[in-house]
């Protein structure tokens, strides 16, 4: 089955993350800004959003890919994807009406760093402990 696990998540994610970048390019052609935000707040969020995506989302697929390779439990690594696709969905969502803080963002942030957590430690513990 290979990283099969890691390819549901990954598809799952890239299209979450068609769906920000839809968003940017929306703004863009809606306010007519080529390049950067052109101070547009609307524009900033969307672009941030899109961007803390792809800061973290990269990191957390290759600690669930680490973790199948080394055929980590199975239930383990759909919680962590799981709680990842709500995360950005849940951060996406939060920040897309507007606020700067909001539920979904908190829950967002706090569920993305439960597996960029829980991910590493349990990486560390398979590489100390095969």
């Amino acid at each position: 089955m290979g990283l099969a696990i890691t390819a549901l998540y990954a598809g799952l994610l890239a299209l979450i993350l068609m769906g920000l970048s839809i968003w940017v390019i929306r703004g863009r052609g809606k306010y007519r800004i080529g390049l950067g935000d052109g101070g547009n707040p609307e524009m900033q969020r969307a672009i941030r959003v899109q961007g803390n995506f792809v800061e973290y989302v990269p990191i957390c697929l290759i600690l669930i890919a680490a973790l199948e390779s080394t055929k980590a439990s199975v239930y383990g690594l759909h919680a962590l994807g799981i709680i990842l696709v709500v995360a950005r969905l849940a951060h996406a969502l939060g920040l897309a009406g507007g606020a700067g803080t909001s539920a979904g963002r908190f829950v967002g942030t706090v569920g993305t760093f439960v597996v960029l957590l829980a991910g590493g430690v349990w990486c560390i513990m398979r590489f100390l402990a095969p």
